[in-house]
């Protein structure tokens, strides 16, 4: 190839510096690819790349014009998972996995592209960081810058975000003090006292067995007035909770906020390598996530878990503020509001325990729709049934007059805490939702069979479900039945999939953001049900199909990539797509509550910065493409 002329080049570099990531390279590398790059037109209906065509051989940038993308073969009759315009790049995920396109490129209009042989796209990546960063790490790249412009927003240090998504390894501050489990008492507290520590780890053969704490201290020699000098196996805690090195941070957090501890063993096949305490995640001034389980835990009145609740939204707050991920902040919320409903049940309960009847009644309490895919906001109504199991001499309406008025309990005590009733009355205090196994079964089984429209709602919100209090075998029992029955359905999976297609993101072929364009939601999208839904819809059909007994839409669209062989790179980009959907929904509703407005998931795009608004644009574009895969899966 002959050098460009060094105009030509400027030219070039210029034109390649209004777009990402080219704005944001070197000088010399910018050069070095100019000089390489070779302009190519394609008139409209032109096929620019397609899988017949083999591996991807060729790097795109689009200079000029309109570039489609179809799943499949050039000739295929299927929807559009693509619209690519001037800056584009295209196919990353092809050229990194050396693979060839899942979808046909085509031109619409007159277009004009710079191409860069595959040979010189793998040595630019070895030659640029900043390009590899963004050709490996797309979404996650964009999610991080907009993730710096949230803290400056909120003026917070970064500090306390970045330590909860770090690993283990990286928190544990010294190597853990142990002893034997022969080690009178006496000299487990004189090494305590010597060292300054709060905990001693008992060992046999490197593995912990027990834990010894102050606080074990107070409880039982201090007040129990235990003999020292017996062995620390006598006196030491056997609840041990264990995570690997390599979790994450925020991980520690929720085992404790969950299990009520104050310590987390870091261990590396079954050996001690460290302890984690809540000091090392967490002061009471900055984060009080344990303080706020520990309180939900000890409450005995709604009117201290009405406060909890406020709690957890001021939580919420600060971790936004400091960079907390979109998946952890979610899981942080979804925890403490399971403990929430939880500690309300229990009191209920126990309020109801002097009437009669549902004593000897074995239940369980679901959670459904957001709840039980551990993906609530700070804006989350009720979605909630019961599953329970017949007593025998009971028929399941005698079952239904002693549990219901209890669930309406439940469910107003959930309402003054902030999770306002279900306007569909999908709760547990409506008799169509209290049922036992084979009354669920059958109502599935009906769903399943008919798979119309409110059919095909019900099993979005419902088939989402997961345990919260009771037997949860139940549950269980209930979820490996569904997948039983769905999974090879093809009638009812086809009906699923048209209707998760039939739900558009809102782009318009020129990038441009559909938005309502009358009424009360003027110029506003909902990122709920138009951004996060496609995902979600997604994901549950790739569960039910595959078997999985995930709720999550995260862990479904990862388990769906091993289960189907999907291109990791672009599982990915989905599931980066999907939570950055989710944080702008938290930031959205945390905006509106310090207003003093109603939260909702609607949006005006035009108010959101740049960067945000092409992040978002580019997630529509990743919903499309999962629609495309789905759809590609799907050919009925």
């Amino acid at each position: 190839m002959a050098p460009a002329s060094n105009t030509l080049v400027q030219q070039t570099i210029a034109q390649l510096q209004r777009h990402p990531p080219f704005d944001r390279l070197e000088q010399t590398h910018l050069e070095w690819l100019a000089q390489r790059l070779e302009m190519a037109y394609y008139a409209a209906g032109d096929v620019l790349i397609s899988p017949e065509q083999g591996i991807a051989s060729r790097f795109f940038i689009i200079r000029q014009g309109l570039v489609e993308g179809r799943r499949g073969a050039a000739n295929a009759e299927t929807s559009i998972t693509d619209e690519l315009q001037q800056g584009d790049i295209f196919p990353l995920s092809s050229l990194l996995a050396k693979r060839e396109v899942g979808s046909t490129f085509r031109a619409l209009d007159d277009v004009f592209c710079l191409e860069l042989s595959a040979e010189d796209f793998y040595q630019f990546l070895r030659l640029s960081e900043t390009f590899n960063d963004y050709c490996t790490r797309r979404i996650a790249n964009l999610l991080e810058q907009s993730m710096h412009s949230v803290q400056a927003e909120y003026s917070q240090s970064s500090s306390e975000g970045q330590s909860m998504s770090s690993q283990l390894s990286s928190v544990i501050r010294r190597s853990p003090v142990t002893c034997s489990p022969d080690t009178p008492m006496r000299e487990v507290l004189g090494s305590m006292n010597e060292l300054s520590i709060g905990s001693m780890i008992v060992v046999d053969d490197g593995k912990p067995v027990g834990i010894f704490t102050l606080y074990d201290l107070l409880g039982q020699v201090a007040l129990a007035q235990i003999n020292p000098d017996q062995p620390i196996v006598e006196l030491m805690n056997t609840r041990l909770f264990t995570l690997p090195p390599q979790s994450l941070a925020y991980e520690a957090a929720l085992v404790m906020a969950r299990e009520a501890v104050r310590h987390v063993l870091v261990t590396n096949q079954d050996k001690i390598v460290g302890v984690v305490s809540e000091k090392d995640l967490f002061t009471l001034q900055r984060v009080g996530l344990r303080q706020i389980s520990t309180a939900i835990r000890q409450a005995e009145d709604l009117e201290t878990l009405q406060q909890c609740a406020r709690d957890i939204h001021y939580l919420a707050r600060n971790m936004l503020a400091q960079g907390v991920a979109a998946e952890q902040l979610t899981q942080f919320i979804s925890t403490l509001n399971d403990l929430l409903t939880t500690q309300i049940i229990t009191l209920e309960l126990v309020r109801a325990q002097n009437e009669p009847g549902w004593q000897e009644i074995d239940f369980c309490w679901l959670a459904m729709g957001s709840e039980g895919r551990y993906e609530q906001t700070m804006n989350t109504d009720q979605d909630n049934g019961i599953i329970f199991v017949t007593p025998q001499g009971m028929t399941e309406n005698q079952v239904r007059e002693r549990l219901l008025p209890i669930a309406k309990a439940i469910n107003v005590a959930l309402d003054s805490c902030g999770f306002p009733l279900c306007k569909g009355d999908i709760m547990a205090s409506n008799s169509q939702w209290c049922l036992n196994m084979t009354e669920w079964e059958n109502l599935f089984s009906r769903w399943i069979f008919r798979g119309d429209a409110q059919e095909l709602l019900n099993a979005s919100i419902f088939f989402d479900f997961r345990p919260i209090y009771g037997n949860h075998d139940l549950a269980h029992e209930l979820r490996h039945w569904l997948n039983s029955k769905v999974r090879g359905n093809r009638m009812f999976m086809r009906k699923m999939v048209e209707n998760a297609l039939s739900n558009h993101p809102p782009l318009s072929l020129l990038k441009r953001f559909l938005v309502d364009k009358k009424g009360e939601n003027l110029n506003t999208l909902d990122l709920k049900f138009n951004g996060v839904t496609p995902f979600v819809d997604a994901a549950r059909i790739f569960a039910l199909e595959s078997n999985s007994l995930e709720t999550g839409t995260i862990q479904r669209l990862r388990g769906a990539a091993k289960a189907w062989r999907m291109d990791q790179a672009e599982t990915d980009a989905w599931v980066e797509s999907f939570l950055y959907i989710q944080l702008l929904r938290l930031r959205l509703q945390h905006q509106q509550k310090e207003r003093g407005q109603v939260m909702t998931n609607r949006i005006n795009p035009e108010t959101l910065n740049a960067l945000d608004q092409r992040i978002l644009k580019e997630t529509f574009r990743q919903a499309r493409q999962l629609q495309g895969v789905l759809e590609k899966y799907y050919s009925f």
